[in-house]
């Protein structure tokens, strides 16, 4: 396949509402960014779904008509209305600076990364014709990659918006960004994830990266490291004696370590708290197990934890 590739429309459909944007850019067709494509292209079919990637991965969104236009440079984008950064997150930092060079028209630009503080810091450089809002869809799963990707992805899923104060409430007439085009850029990324089947909520890039630090970070690095240990003292005979319970902890451990190498690198002062605290408590659960009167505690409350959880 000789790119760029432009492949023809769907005819006869219409689009289920009102296109937000006519022209939706996507840099890196993974489980994120193709999910975002195919419900683009169910939703809006006369709207234009434009990727960047690598030309293996656009010959298979191009075989399941997730994307209408397919490159492997960012000059595509030229004429996109929205461009969501769907790569690792230190490759999406890099792919900020480049955007001038190829887009000369205002757009709204947003990421899907896992960390926020960084990119949003990044983001203060762009020319004021861009609008950058930080997104992360909390809508993921185990394994990565186009393969596994599928438009019902984040139905019913929140969707974290970081926007920057600075860009929110300038501090002079003269500031690059003014409010007014911020709050716009804002409601119109916001309507296009709640057309998604998601709902957008509101916080701070550092608030943000706290709390995934223990929902989602913390977890994953658990996951990867329980399964490392029991899978090396046991060897392949001994996993395959193993039940339910092991594969259902160590769900996660299947996760990409690109992905993962990106995020602990650009959150590394928020996991390595949340790191001590699941450390303190299991040499505390080491040193209570002649006893158990340490481990009752835990598990009990671990149990009403776990119930709450469950409510969702």
């Amino acid at each position: 396949m000789a790119l760029p590739v432009i492949q023809p429309g769907q005819p006869g459909r219409r689009d289920t509402q009102p296109p937000l944007f006519a022209k939706v850019g996507i840099v890196g067709l993974g489980l994120i960014g193709g999910s975002i494509a195919l419900r683009a292209r169910e939703l809006w079919p006369t709207s234009l779904v434009i990727a960047v990637d690598n030309k293996d991965v656009l010959e298979t969104a191009m075989r399941l008509h997730a994307i209408d236009v397919a490159a492997d440079d960012l000059f595509v984008l030229a004429e996109a209305d929205l461009i969501v950064l769907a790569a690792p997150v230190r490759q999406n930092i890099a792919l900020l600076g480049q955007l001038d060079d190829h887009i000369k028209k205002p757009a709204i630009v947003t990421d899907t990364g896992s960390t926020k503080r960084d990119i949003v810091k990044a983001a203060r450089h762009l020319p004021a014709r861009f609008t950058f809002i930080g997104g992360h869809p909390l809508g993921g799963a185990a394994k990565g990659g186009l393969e596994h990707a599928r438009s019902d992805l984040f139905a019913g899923r929140p969707w974290l918006l970081t926007p920057d104060g600075e860009l929110f409430h300038p501090s002079s007439l003269d500031s690059a960004r003014d409010e007014r085009q911020a709050t716009e850029g804002l409601e119109q990324l916001s309507a296009f994830i709640r057309a998604l089947g998601s709902e957008p909520r509101m916080l701070t890039a550092d608030a943000h990266d706290r709390l995934v630090a223990f929902l989602s970070h913390l977890p994953q690095i658990a996951a990867s490291a329980l399964m490392q240990v029991v899978g090396d003292a046991v060897g392949p005979d001994g996993l395959a004696l193993a039940g339910r319970g092991l594969a259902d902890t160590t769900r996660l451990a299947g996760s990409p370590p690109d992905i993962w190498r990106d995020i602990a690198a650009t959150n590394a002062d928020r996991i390595g708290p949340a790191l001590d605290e699941l450390i303190g408590l299991l040499q505390d659960l080491r040193r209570d197990l002649p006893d158990g009167d340490r481990l009752t505690d835990v598990f009990s409350h671990a149990s009403d934890l776990r119930d709450l959880l469950r409510q969702k």
